[in-house]
């Protein structure tokens, strides 16, 4: 019997990277690895990334301990993204790298942007208007704040970019990372925009352009003796994380919707053309030709942990606690806010909110409303893609947050739409794999690799009780932006 074509995949994400290894004949997952890595937060709405001392080394080290599960034939990567990696000729990191939408530093730069180029502009061109996500506003924010680092910068890398070039020598991006490279991007051409990219990053050598499971090259003998792998495996091109995950789940026809519960919730809807929305992110997606609209909120799964080290209790015994608190939390209503808010308000200075708290409320309430307050942030989000023109959603929920139940039955009940659930939830790795193994004409159909496995349906005198709720959630916001606003200055301050 010949031995089985395997394939790695690897995603590095912001608290932890994680790498499988896959029998590409039938998806069987032959081995799993994680690695937790520190993020730094060396500012205020700064949050960034050591290249070498996190990606690389994490890429290194998950491969040399799958690789005692056997030899790759195909390697796929992902990351974090959208992020900006400046490096100079050698392409050495300047800086460590700045992370996506969570990072909030060119709120400046984004402001002046729109301005000079124009909003309709902008999402015409683009398909996105620039946000705390955008890559272009930080480019000017380097270029202001550290000139030396922007005077020496030669390459731009993005995590999956960077690992690439790292294995391979070669200088390449995919197209959805280069889409939320907004505006430097041309969503219809399938192409830079040389004329913004100008504007915005003057004189570098921009990445040439390939579709994520495209063979951007093989493995060199020097990245080999630093990994284990053997010289000459092809190298796939890869992506930004959530879309890998929603190769990993099927979500690949108009209208599938992967939910990603994580650290940050994330929704990637795919679409038969671009979809524009004042508030939601228009990108490409993974296959050639194809698009997708991205929301992402800025926190989900922090809320809950933050609120886990609070109180000193288990995932377990909250959210079994929280399970017989009944839907409404008891007269809780909660703005999901923590970190600012990505889509669909974005505005980093947005603020959390817990509002109808009494002294009868405890730890139990406090948890069931924080479930709540970000599913009626889904619910916002699915809003919005109604409102752009969408097509008819199908939900399939990924991550972490869709063990125990609870939460993704929240989830269903406050939107009103069913969930499917399936057998693999180990995200962007297992989606990286399967780029892999279509490069090598495997894993055409994902129905065998990955089955939906689950089914979580709506309670509709849940849905309808949740509904008054939603009201007051999309007017809390507006009601009480100001003070929010005040309030981040104050924090900026302090």
């Amino acid at each position: 019997m010949p031995p089985a074509t395997l394939v790695l995949g690897i995603d590095i994400g912001t608290s932890s990277s994680k790498g499988v290894v896959v029998d590409a004949g039938d998806g069987t997952v032959v081995a799993r690895a994680e690695v937790e890595h520190a993020t730094s937060f060396p500012h205020p709405g700064w949050v960034e990334h050591d290249a070498e001392g996190v990606w690389w080394a994490d890429l290194a080290s998950i491969t040399r301990e799958l690789l005692a599960h056997g030899t790759p034939d195909a390697v796929g990567v992902s990351g974090i993204g959208p992020v900006l990696l400046p490096a100079d000729a050698e392409a050495r990191p300047l800086r460590p790298a700045i992370l996506y939408g969570v990072d909030t530093r060119a709120t400046r730069e984004i402001a002046e942007l729109t301005d000079e180029i124009g909003a309709e502009v902008i999402v015409a061109r683009g398909g996105t208007p620039l946000s705390s996500q955008a890559v272009g506003p930080k480019w000017r924010w380097l270029q202001r704040h550290e000139p030396e680092v922007w005077d020496a910068t030669r390459h731009f890398f993005m995590a999956s970019s960077y690992l690439v070039h790292r294995l391979t020598g070669e200088y390449v991006l995919d197209h959805h990372s280069a889409s939320q490279c907004d505006p430097m991007y041309d969503l219809e051409a399938a192409d830079w925009a040389p004329d913004l990219a100008e504007l915005v990053a003057p004189g570098l050598a921009l990445p040439r352009l390939r579709w994520p499971g495209e063979v951007a090259g093989v493995v060199t003998e020097h990245a080999a003796a630093q990994t284990g792998l053997r010289a000459g495996t092809p190298v796939v091109t890869g992506t930004i994380d959530a879309w890998a995950e929603a190769a990993s789940v099927g979500v690949e026809r108009a209208g599938d919707t992967m939910v990603m519960y994580g650290t940050t919730m994330f929704l990637v809807q795919v679409a038969d053309a671009p979809v524009r929305h004042p508030a939601l992110w228009a990108t490409r997606g993974v296959a050639p030709g194809s698009f997708t609209t991205a929301a992402g909120m800025a926190t989900s799964g922090a809320i809950t942990a933050w609120l886990r080290d609070l109180v000193g209790a288990d995932y377990a015994t909250l959210t079994d606690e929280a399970a017989d608190v009944p839907p409404g939390a008891r007269g809780l209503l909660l703005l999901p806010y923590f970190a600012g808010e990505r889509t669909p308000i974005l505005d980093p200075d947005a603020r959390g909110l817990v509002l109808g708290l009494t002294t009868g409320h405890g730890r139990a309430e406090l948890y069931r409303a924080a479930l709540e307050g970000i599913a009626h942030g889904v619910r916002h989000n699915l809003e919005a893609f109604r409102e752009a023109g969408g097509p008819d959603p199908r939900l399939v929920a990924v991550g972490g947050g869709t063990r125990g139940g609870l939460w993704t039955q929240i989830v269903s009940d406050v939107t009103g739409q069913e969930q499917h659930v399936p057998a693999d939830t180990t995200g962007a790795a297992l989606g990286d794999a399967v780029l892999a193994a279509r490069a090598l004409g495997l894993a055409a159909d994902l129905a065998s690799w990955n089955p939906i496995v689950a089914t979580v349906t709506p309670d509709p005198d849940r849905t309808t009780r949740y509904d008054a709720f939603h009201q007051h959630y999309r007017a809390l916001y507006p009601a009480t932006a100001d003070a929010a606003h005040f309030l981040a200055a104050e924090q900026r301050r302090a």
